[in-house]
């Protein structure tokens, strides 16, 4: 408690509100940190991207697709995520995050993008860790049948 700041505060200026935290948590919306990560099958040319969406607080994995590093991506993404009402996204500020995302829901930096890197790293993302596992050992299968596509989407 700041008791510096407390003594100049006048007390009708202050205005405190007292709830549970699931309670605070409802109210203030849904935060939601998205990234997008890459590997290859073959060349390193030919980057697959995973762009996907975890909740802030607890880790859970929302949302993802599998594409290019491209806006209609990150549109599909964001179609995904619209049932949840996210009012708050963090991200690392790319382009596309930039050129969709309401500015007034927009918040960039690491600072609030740490829980999603750090399942980067860790190869374990939340609840469906297993699920990215089997996508990414499958990832060369699933885009080796998918040639075809991949070059129709370049």
């Amino acid at each position: 408690m700041n008791k510096a700041a407390l003594k100049c505060l006048f007390p009708g200026h202050v205005e405190v509100e007292i709830c549970r935290a699931d309670e605070l948590a409802q109210r203030r919306g849904l935060a939601s940190e998205l990234d997008e990560m890459w590997s290859y099958v073959g060349k390193k040319a030919e980057p697959r991207w995973l762009w996907h969406a975890i909740d802030h607080h607890s880790g859970t994995v929302l949302a993802y697709v599998f594409g290019r590093r491209k806006d209609a991506v990150f549109l599909q993404l964001q179609t995904l995520l619209e049932p949840f009402g996210i009012t708050r996204f963090y991200t690392d500020g790319w382009g596309a995050y930039e050129r969709h995302i309401d500015p007034a829901q927009h918040h960039v930096g690491k600072e609030n993008t740490q829980k999603i890197e750090s399942k980067h790293i860790n190869g374990c993302i939340g609840k469906k860790g297993a699920t990215y596992a089997a996508f990414f050992r499958g990832f060369t299968n699933v885009w080796g049948v998918s040639r075809s596509w991949a070059a129709a989407d370049r």
